[in-house]
């Protein structure tokens, strides 16, 4: 572990995070970056991941924050913190792109068939936490210079993959600022979360077996 304090990290936390969802809602919702923008989104996680990762371990994410957890490679102390650092950067992220960046946010709402959604939302989740368990946690791996763009990957295969059938969130604090933006309705939140955090939970099982 880092000798950052928690308020270090904390603040790597929201500033990460806040710049990803930032990017998502001026990029893809409000539409800025148009067939671009999962490029834009990959490009603000990868260089977020390397210019704070060794502060706070980048994981900008509730659902990698809870799977780094449970591969006990975070102490528990700090996964509450973690996820409401998260959660708020988010939602401030999107309440600034359409009231600062924006200045007709009116996006359109995320229609989703809820088994497609529920399906691309966990697979994805699942691939984005298990790559980064194996790239940035394992100790075989230790000092590699690839991780950043290895876990940008991830994210941009599945925005370009599924972002049109859930609307490419694998993470809970984007889906937060998808809540804000008007996107998402709160009655269809669960299609984002439980598959988010299920999918973390799965990827932190396989990523035991072949440990």
């Amino acid at each position: 572990m880092s000798e950052h304090t928690l308020v270090q990290k904390l603040i790597a936390e929201f500033v990460g995070t806040f710049f990803l969802a930032l990017t998502i809602c001026t990029a893809a919702v409000h539409g800025s970056a148009g067939d671009y923008a999962p490029f834009a989104i990959a490009s603000t996680l990868m260089v977020m991941i390397y210019g704070l990762g060794h502060v706070s371990g980048a994981h900008f994410n509730p659902a990698v924050t809870i799977g780094i957890w449970l591969r006990g490679a975070c102490d528990k102390e700090e996964v509450a913190p973690y996820i409401a650092t998260q959660i708020i950067a988010g939602s401030l992220a999107a309440i600034s792109s359409s009231n600062i960046l924006i200045t007709n946010p009116k996006p359109d709402a995320l229609e989703m068939n809820t088994l497609s959604a529920l399906g691309a939302e966990f697979f994805f989740t699942f691939a984005l936490v298990f790559v980064i368990l194996n790239v940035a946690t394992n100790e075989e791996n230790s000092g590699n210079q690839y991780y950043g763009a290895a876990i940008a990957f991830v994210v941009l295969s599945g925005a370009l993959t599924v972002g049109g059938i859930s609307g490419g969130s694998f993470n809970p604090a984007v889906t937060s600022a998808l809540l804000v933006s008007d996107v998402l309705e709160v009655t269809d939140i669960w299609i984002h979360l439980i598959p988010q955090i299920t999918g973390a939970g799965v990827a932190v099982l396989a990523y035991k077996a072949i440990e």
